[in-house]
């Protein structure tokens, strides 16, 4: 069977408003079962963005969704199911263990993971893996590669 061809993105942003509409854009074309992983150094822009995407997604309102660095995993799901990890605090895979992100794959969700290389599940999911880089003051550049073209 053929892959598709990689689908390669770059944006950018001018402030937090425009980095939330592309992340609305981008919600608007996901369906579940997707994973999609986000990096960035701490401030590029992550949670900024995942407001944009859950809006899009119609799983909660941009207000609604907020940082879990310290909840580790926030659920919305209004019209669809969204789970926001935030792995930053994980320092292990026994830390891993502890979240259930098992049972959350066995779910017809979007899953969206912050630092993503602490990550150490294997799931069968088509990814969709956001880079995000801080520019300037409130410019964003955000890279996306579709390896499956899930947002075609």
């Amino acid at each position: 069977m053929r892959r598709p061809t990689v689908a390669s993105i770059e944006l950018t942003t001018h402030s937090s408003e425009e980095t939330i509409a592309r992340g609305r854009e981008i919600g608007a074309r996901l369906k579940p079962r997707v994973l999609v992983l986000l990096s960035g150094d701490l401030g590029a822009g992550k949670t900024t963005l995942t407001k944009g995407i859950v809006s899009g997604i119609g799983a909660a309102t941009e207000d609604e969704v907020t940082s879990p660095t310290f909840t580790l995993v926030h659920r919305y799901d209004h019209e669809a199911r969204v789970y926001h990890v935030d792995l930053y605090r994980i320092s292990g895979l026994h830390d891993l263990e502890t979240l259930g992100l098992e049972d959350v794959f066995s779910e017809d969700a979007v899953v969206i993971v912050e630092w993503p290389e602490r990550f150490a599940l294997r799931v069968d999911w088509p990814v969709v893996r956001i880079q995000l880089e801080h520019v300037a003051e409130d410019t964003r550049r955000i890279s996306i590669v579709d390896d499956e073209n899930v947002l075609r």
